[in-house]
């Protein structure tokens, strides 16, 4: 399958954007002070688990995506350079 150019760009910088905002998010949940994230005695909620989780989905899919982009952006080149 070809992508485009357009289509590959997106898509790498989706993956960029989400580990980005993923990290920034986790670093976040990680110093939560609201008590949403950990109880009184500092043990995480399940607030934290399913943060946590949600998390590490977007990362996983995030690089799936950059990755997808990345090969997509490569590929253009690669057949630019021939021409």
């Amino acid at each position: 399958m070809k992508l485009s150019r357009s289509a590959s760009w997106f898509l790498l910088a989706f993956g960029v954007w989400s580990w980005f905002i993923w990290i920034t998010f986790v670093k976040n949940l990680w110093k939560d002070g609201s008590g949403l994230a950990f109880d009184d005695s500092g043990n995480p909620t399940g607030y934290f688990w399913v943060h946590l989780l949600l998390a590490m989905t977007s990362f996983v899919l995030g690089t799936v995506v950059g990755v997808i982009g990345l090969r997509g952006v490569r590929a253009l080149r690669a057949t630019s350079a021939k021409d």
